[in-house]
């Protein structure tokens, strides 16, 4: 019974080892043109039903005082944005006196250049019990922001001379995440009784979405017949990757929790999961835009395509972590309060 229990809580965790196994034994059937079709399946359904059933799930009020939440915002989107790609060219400086592949490391800086996610932080958030109007907000602004930004730091850090089609990748952005959260809200209006009295597992159809999102992402990656990488190099890759991530989720969480900061710990989870997450539904296109015709592209994607589900991977692992710290610190400052009355 103990095991079973185990298993249906770290459902998630199980799914995503399956998924990539189900994707190294197939890699055909997930692939662009292959017979699921991810090039219309994930890049518009699976993400416009994320963000269709945040919609569904969030409640109006949350959401509007999310967007006054200005300090919030400015310390995700400078960090994301400024911040990391800058630490992260500072320590490639360092990475470069090792034997790692050079496009390896290149591909590394595209990582640090890359938006927040459209999906992974949202559903971390929601999962832990955090902030999530809030991580929805920087989700969708850092995305469209990156649309911007994210070709500018690539030229910067990376130098490419191609131009990059913003109006078609911001009016993806725009049919598959602002048209879905509004339609979300809009049926909420309608059906908000209902909702209420049913509680629908929100959470867990989010999750599903993530677990196809994922498998496509390796089928591309193991059906590529470029990537040609010695073992070392990938292994100090995935190492570099889960050691940014947890440095920088501590960095982001002391930052945050410091005294006189401003912000509730439902605040810092959002605060953890959207400014360390990075996204791959937008990486990939852009680094196919700005680097088209790099015989390298293959390579330089990788960094990027382990980022994806390692950000995920060890997000899961830490949601129970994260939960007792936000839940112990909400009771305690319930608890000061009331003394205070």
């Amino acid at each position: 019974m103990g095991l079973l229990a185990g298993l249906r809580k770290e459902w998630f965790i199980i799914g995503i080892v399956l998924v990539i196994l189900s994707a190294r034994l197939q890699p055909s059937f997930g692939v662009k043109g292959g017979p699921l079709k991810p090039e219309v399946t994930i890049a518009y359904v699976a993400v416009s039903v994320i963000f269709f059933n945040s919609g569904l799930s969030l409640k109006t009020e949350e959401l509007t005082s999310a967007l006054l939440h200005v300090r919030l915002h400015l310390f995700v989107q400078s960090f994301t944005l400024l911040f990391f790609p800058v630490a992260m060219w500072l320590l490639l400086k360092v990475l470069a006196l090792t034997t790692i592949n050079q496009w390896l490391l290149k591909g590394l800086q595209t990582v640090g250049c890359m938006p927040p996610p459209v999906s992974s932080a949202v559903i971390l958030t929601k999962a832990v019990g955090g902030n999530e109007a809030a991580a929805i907000f920087n989700s969708a602004f850092g995305s469209f922001l990156g649309i911007i930004v994210t070709p500018l730091l690539l030229l910067l850090f990376l130098g490419s001379s191609s131009s990059v089609p913003f109006s078609s990748i911001f009016s993806q952005l725009f049919m598959t995440v602002v048209v879905p959260l509004i339609l979300g809200q809009v049926c909420r209006g309608f059906l908000r009784e209902c909702l209420e009295r049913r509680k629908p597992p929100f959470g867990m159809v989010s999750s599903c979405v993530l677990l196809m999102i994922i498998y496509t992402t390796f089928c591309d990656t193991f059906s590529n017949p470029n990537i040609e990488l010695d073992p070392t190099s990938l292994l100090l890759v995935v190492v570099t990757i889960f050691s940014i991530q947890l440095s920088f989720m501590l960095c982001t969480f002391a930052l945050s929790t410091r005294s006189g900061s401003g912000f509730t710990p439902a605040d810092t989870v959002a605060i953890i999961f959207c400014s360390t997450h990075k996204s791959l539904t937008l990486g990939v296109p852009m680094l196919k835009i700005v680097f088209a015709g790099y015989e390298h592209l293959s390579l330089i994607s990788v960094p990027l395509l382990i980022y994806h589900p390692a950000q995920i991977l060890l997000g899961s692992i830490l949601v129970p972590t994260i939960r007792h710290w936000m839940t112990t610190k909400q009771k305690a400052e319930k608890l000061s309060n009331l003394q205070l009355i």
